[in-house]
């Protein structure tokens, strides 16, 4: 394990009092920024290239990528590299989500979303048998729209069991609305690739109309997503089966948003839902923010740990990855990083 010691480091970030939203979907959101920190961080693994996504194995071993094409399994302390994509590493773009199938046990299944060039920039979802290594790699989802930004990433697998994946409008807002399009969408699909037959549109879509979400949770049966705004206007919403939250409009347009983020930019990239609390990682907005999704109250937590691009929960510890070396953070000392918290000491 390494120490517990973070460096000293200056950061930047003025954060201002919350706004009063009052439309349909929306909470009223009281806030307490810059919350002290009064908790124990322990960092579980450092000196990482642009770590993008997290998730455990049954036997509790941790699995993540690395932007450049890396995946890798950490326990006992140790890191063993299990694959190396072929990846489409520009800008935003290269490997980006993982995720373990509920029934690993019986099929040893593992899930990637990744960029690719082929001719043009694509993203695709894919799934890997992992035993010592991922091998037999099935292509579920091809030709996702792609480009050096926007290109969404984050899969996980909701309580029914089904995979969920959010994709970015690759640059282009008219996709976001466009149902012949998969991009600027949360997708919805079975293990094997094919297309669930509740699915509003008789395809992939499950939601749309959104610029580039990163982030999925689940509160019961209640899905949460994040999505990025273009200056401000970031998204939090509480995902409805066929709803279009008519992107290339804005939030505070819209009033569809749960949050919208009108007084600072935040870029918010993974969520977690803990109890009745969604933390939300920021990447420009430098923070791990968490929100009461009873009352609406907001804190900025973990302020000086830079870019933060994804948090997961894992017995009952939250585990959260910096993003400080992906060209647009202030890169410390052992960046990047992931770092595991106890929530009930996020103070």
């Amino acid at each position: 394990m390494a120490k517990n010691n973070f460096g000293s480091r200056l950061r930047f970030f003025s954060y201002v009092k919350c706004v009063v939203l009052l439309t349909l979907n929306t909470f009223v959101f009281s806030c307490n920024d810059g919350a002290e920190l009064g908790n124990s961080i322990q960092e579980v693994v450092t000196d990482l290239e642009i770590p993008w996504s997290i998730d455990f194995l049954p036997d509790g071993r941790m699995v993540f990528t690395q932007r450049p094409g890396i995946v890798s399994v950490h326990s006992n302390g140790q890191i063993t590299e299990i694959a190396r994509v072929d990846v489409e590493h520009n800008g935003e773009g290269g490997l980006l989500g993982i995720a373990v199938d509920p029934d690993f046990n019986q099929n040893s299944y593992t899930y990637l979303y990744y960029t690719y060039q082929n001719g043009e920039i694509f993203n695709r979802i894919a799934r890997f048998t992992f035993n010592d290594s991922l091998t037999d790699q099935t292509i579920l989802i091809d030709s996702i729209p792609g480009a050096s930004i926007h290109n969404g990433g984050r899969i996980r697998f909701g309580p029914d069991g089904l995979l969920y994946a959010t994709t970015g409008d690759a640059n282009n807002p008219d996709f976001s609305g466009d149902t012949f399009s998969l991009a600027g969408k949360i997708l919805r699909l079975k293990n094997d690739g094919s297309v669930p037959d509740d699915n509003p549109f008789g395809n992939y879509i499950y939601a749309m109309g959104l610029r580039n979400p990163q982030g999925l949770s689940w509160r019961g049966d209640t899905l949460y997503a994040s999505s990025h705004g273009p200056m401000r206007h970031d998204e939090i919403h509480r995902i409805e089966r066929g709803m279009d939250y008519r992107w290339p409009q804005t939030c505070d347009e819209t009033g569809l948003a749960m949050r919208c983020y009108t007084e600072f930019t935040l870029a918010p990239s993974g969520i977690q839902v803990v109890d009745d609390q969604l933390y939300v990682t920021g990447l420009r907005g430098n923070q791990l923010r968490r929100i009461d999704l009873l009352t609406g109250q907001e804190e900025s937590l973990l302020t000086d740990l830079g870019r933060l691009r994804d948090v997961v929960l894992h017995n009952s510890m939250l585990y959260i990855a910096t993003s400080n070396r992906d060209g647009r953070g202030v890169p410390g000392a052992g960046d990047d990083k992931i770092v595991r918290v106890d929530p009930a000491d996020l103070k």
